[in-house]
């Protein structure tokens, strides 16, 4: 079996989940069947890895446009596979053109909704617009969709109830098990300017409307006195709520020590030292198909804060490897709460909560327990591979 694996994200161009998920499926699914990754940008050295950029002709052009034209560049290539799978809607027109091209299933994994992010047609505008077509169309014709959570597949239905809910199957995301896991590191810490013989909570995410930072930052007024905030948050949507950060994190400052700010692109090992040193870790999201960064931070053995959203509650077990705070979010798409300060406040409770909590230690072997019985990827491989047999039956 050959399968061709379409993404925008792909080692060592990385910013978000879906890249993340994408190289982690690869490296297993390589070891059971052959895989063809084509991807955006510049060359790569991997074997049986191809990168593409769109046409001279398109310099100055939409960025939608310019990732059509990318798209299109893909699908001649994919000749001779067996089967097509997608990535977020970046690559979905060229797994459905080459779909219908090469007579081969196209399988999509849905990793986010364009219609759960509506703030993306003040910033992209015409390109939102189709962003969302090529999703849907993508979405209407594809032979499978893996949604990464349960609760990613209700509103997968939820937004396009003209599918049929049989094509949809969860297969929820994982983590590399080596790779994330306790590691104490205090120089590495320091050097980043965090002390790790104190208290502190942890962010890690982009700067976007739906990572919920903000909250965060409002809710961090209340931590007690020597608990330091360490928000490792860079790669802002837009101009807009990088200034809106940057006033709460100045607002923030002048009300209490301890604050750090990363801004910069940490390595892994950065990254596993700052997780491993944290006391509790922050996730405030208000739209979260899964949350990647709470599997990393269990993976740890640091215990997790997290909204009660999307598939977040698949993740972590409330009282058990961390703590879930309840949200009541317009209906809109946009997530955002109904009530701000009350969220406001019961995820400052929360956070000050655990981080007084005697169980620490009990959180934080549950949350390495859940992931290594839940979130393995030989366990998603193996199901992601079965999905392939029964598209090409």
């Amino acid at each position: 079996m050959r399968v061709d694996v379409l993404s925008r994200e792909y080692p060592p161009h990385i910013y978000g989940g879906a890249g993340v998920h994408v190289s982690e499926l690869v490296r297993v699914l390589r070891q059971n069947i052959q895989v063809m990754v084509r991807t955006f940008g510049s060359e790569r050295s991997e074997t049986d890895t191809f990168s593409y950029s769109f046409p001279h002709d398109f310099e100055g052009s939409n960025p939608a446009l310019q990732t059509l034209a990318v798209d299109l560049a893909m699908v001649p290539d994919v000749a001779g596979a067996d089967l097509v799978h997608s990535h977020t809607w970046y690559a979905n027109f060229a797994g459905q053109v080459a779909s219908k091209l090469h007579g081969i299933p196209h399988i999509v994994t849905a990793h986010s909704l364009e219609p759960l992010r509506p703030w993306k047609l003040e910033q992209l505008g015409g390109g939102y617009r189709v962003s969302s077509w090529i999703e849907e169309s993508a979405y209407e014709s594809a032979s499978r969709i893996i949604a990464v959570s349960n609760g990613m597949r209700e509103d997968i239905l939820r937004c396009y109830p003209q599918l049929d809910p049989a094509k949809i199957v969860t297969i929820h995301n994982g983590i590399d098990l080596k790779a994330f896991q306790a590691k104490s590191n205090p120089d590495l810490v320091r050097s980043l300017g965090v002390d790790p013989d104190k208290p502190s909570v942890l962010f890690v995410g982009r700067i976007t409307k739906q990572k919920g930072l903000p909250y965060l930052l409002k809710a961090a007024a209340d931590l007690p006195a020597g608990c330091q905030l360490v928000l490792a948050a860079g790669a802002p949507d837009t101009p807009e709520i990088l200034a809106e950060v940057t006033d709460l994190v100045e607002q923030l400052k002048t009300k209490r020590q301890g604050v750090i700010w990363l801004n910069q692109q940490l390595s892994r090992e950065q990254l596993v030292a700052l997780v491993s040193s944290a006391t509790v870790f922050a996730c405030p999201s208000i739209y979260e198909p899964l949350g990647i960064v709470n599997l990393e931070a269990m993976a740890c053995g640091t215990p997790v804060v997290a909204t009660s959203t999307g598939g977040i509650p698949e993740v972590v077990s409330h009282n058990e490897t961390g703590l879930l705070i309840p949200i009541e979010q317009l209906s809109d798409g946009s997530g955002t709460p109904l009530d701000e300060a009350k969220f406001v406040a019961d995820f400052a409770a929360g956070l000050n909560k655990l981080l007084a909590s005697p169980d620490l230690a009990k959180f934080a072997a549950a949350g390495r327990a859940r992931v290594e019985q839940n979130f393995a990827w030989d366990k998603i491989a193996a199901e992601t591979i079965a999905l392939y047999k029964g598209a090409l039956a």
